[in-house]
């Protein structure tokens, strides 16, 4: 597939004025990074001059696109991705001074408390964000009445009973991660941290997630014929956007247990 013609979609505006080389020589995992943070920015209230974490992101190409389109200042963190090339990317994207790359763990941020104005995590918040207690760590380093927001690979609904017989060629326990959009909505409204704003999926998304595949690996054939076969019934992405409550107090995470040990006669 060209890739002009695989990116440059009238549904994704913003997406299609980035030079699709660029695109594809960012990509960083099995969705276009651009694309899902177009879709996800919809329905976020980001103002020039906003702190905003990028959570897992890669590359950094999502934490150039939200400084270039929106004005605000970055800090993109990703673990598995290095700091330095992202800063070389940064660089090069002429945005060194409002996108700065951090290396660092989801479980353990170097950030203060209330530091940001909005938290976004694209295609990369099933790999930590599923544990039950994660919220509550993540939510401490957005402002009460902050926004917090994911996007990424999903289910249109959770499947009960075994995997469908197309997908199971392809499907692996790790998959186990992907959740539809009203999973995630009660894994967050449970907590009380934030109020749900919006939890949907996105319209075509299967046919996004082939088309991206087809265009950086089209000899992904196992992936790409259980998105084609398919066709949405059960894959595709989703999106969730949810508003830190100011009056919920929100606990330290444990790190360590402060003890004395006091020697004890071992017998009787």
């Amino acid at each position: 597939m060209d890739s002009d013609q695989g990116l440059v979609t009238s549904k994704f505006p913003r997406t299609a004025q980035y030079n699709s080389e660029w695109v594809t020589s960012s990509a960083s995992g099995g969705a276009n990074s651009l694309w899902l943070t177009e879709w996800l920015t919809t329905a976020l209230d980001l103002q020039p001059g906003m702190r905003v974490l990028d959570l897992g992101c890669g590359r950094a190409a999502s934490s150039i696109f939200l400084h270039r389109e929106f004005g605000v200042q970055v800090w993109a963190t990703d673990l598995w991705f290095s700091a330095t090339e992202n800063r070389q990317r940064i660089n090069d994207a002429g945005v060194a001074d409002g996108v700065f790359p951090i290396h660092a763990d989801a479980r353990s941020l170097p950030f203060a408390e209330g530091f940001f104005d909005a938290i976004v995590c694209v295609d990369s918040y099933i790999y930590f964000g599923t544990d039950d207690l994660f919220l509550n760590n993540l939510a401490r380093f957005v402002k009460p009445g902050g926004q917090v927001a994911i996007v990424g690979a999903g289910l249109m609904q959770e499947m009960e009973g075994p995997v469908p017989e197309h997908l199971r060629e392809w499907w692996t326990h790790e998959l186990g991660c992907l959740h539809s959009a009203d999973w995630w909505r009660r894994h967050w409204e449970r907590t009380g941290i934030v109020t749900v704003e919006l939890a949907d999926s996105m319209a075509d998304g299967w046919q996004c997630w082939m088309d991206w595949h087809l265009l950086i690996a089209p000899d992904n054939a196992v992936e790409i014929q259980a998105v084609k076969a398919d066709a949405g019934r059960n894959l595709g992405y989703v999106r969730m956007v949810g508003r830190r409550e100011g009056k919920v107090e929100l606990s330290d995470p444990t790190v360590s247990m402060p003890m004395q040990y006091t020697k004890t006669p071992l017998l009787r």
